[in-house]
């Protein structure tokens, strides 16, 4: 007797006999939504580099894009700064990272305050990483405790609508999957819409994910997160402090290219595009791309996708 697996629907089985039959991109009609994610820049320089990049992504449409913010909230003044340019000076809807560390409840209040008076409606909660790497989280004493915490506390500050992490891997500090989803539960319980997903590189590990979370009562939509690898030393460093994997192909992909940035490029972006036709073939319509500040992966990505500007879709309609 063969074991049981659960049938995947219809359209499900016929998008992936397609994307086994034909050309991997061929005839993607665009019909996902995208968003993007930035930090804030620390000179001039960067920050010219991060507004070439928001001017070519913002044709594409993005759902929204977000700027982190950082640990200790030592990044407030610039993430507020670029937040507040691209509401004002963009038509994308801009998301702001907010975290519990080093900071009152009253402190965050001022801060998610602030945001909604400069027309930020958008929210990404995190509990956030220590100042220190390598520390336990320690909560301000007059703080918020957890992520959930920090989601109910938004809601009575404003109607902000609220994006929350989510661990296909297991966070690193869960001592189990179970308890991890279990955290991931209160904090969409706690009125969070939707969980974006820290990076991974094997669809498997997201729809393995998906199907536990839907075990868990988890109904709330979950955003895959995408890490296009063009710096293969800085990935490891992030996969190693967030618990994600990478696979050992990958590894041997990227070897030997130290000195051929143009080549890493095409690879990460092959690599990414790949895996984020497999999410789209498993009924996956919605990506988060983490563009370390650069646009050119990820426009590439969104390309392969079926995704084109707006005004190029409506030439064509015409």
């Amino acid at each position: 007797m063969t074991e049981y697996t659960r049938p995947l629907g219809l359209s499900q089985l016929e998008e992936a006999k397609r994307a086994l039959d034909v050309p991997l991109f061929a005839g993607l009609n665009g019909d996902a939504d995208v968003s993007f994610e930035f930090f804030p820049p620390k000179t001039e320089k960067m920050e010219q580099t991060l507004w070439n990049s928001v001017v070519t992504l913002e044709p594409l449409n993005p759902r929204f894009v977000s700027v982190t913010y950082g640990a200790g909230g030592s990044t407030r003044e610039r993430t507020h700064a670029t937040v507040a340019r691209i509401v004002k000076e963009t038509q994308i809807p801009a998301a702001a990272h907010l975290t519990c560390v080093g900071a009152s409840k009253s402190e965050i209040a001022e801060v998610a305050q602030s945001y909604w008076e400069a027309g930020v409606r958008h929210i990404v909660a995190l509990r956030g990483d220590p100042p220190v790497e390598g520390q336990a989280f320690e909560p301000h004493p007059d703080g918020y405790k957890s992520a959930a915490e920090l989601v109910a506390g938004l809601k009575d500050i404003a109607p902000f609508e609220i994006s929350v992490a989510a661990y296909p891997e297991t966070h690193p500090e869960a001592n189990c999957p179970q308890t991890d989803l279990d955290n991931l539960k209160r904090k969409l319980d706690a009125g969070a819409n939707r969980a974006i997903t820290q990076f991974f590189f094997t669809a498997e590990a997201f729809f393995r994910f998906r199907d536990a979370a839907g075990a868990a009562g988890i109904d709330a939509e979950l955003v895959p997160g995408i890490l296009p690898v063009s710096n293969v030393a800085q990935t490891r460093k992030f996969a190693g402090l967030c618990g994600a994997e990478i696979p050992p192909w990958m590894n041997d992909l990227f070897e030997g290219l130290d000195d051929h940035p143009s080549a890493r490029q095409l690879i990460a972006a092959t690599v990414a595009a790949e895996l984020c036709r497999k999410l789209y073939a498993g009924g996956v319509r919605q990506f988060h791309f983490y563009t370390l500040n650069r646009a050119e992966l990820s426009y590439a990505i969104c390309h392969l996708l079926g995704k084109r500007p707006v005004g190029d879709r409506q030439e064509k309609a015409a």
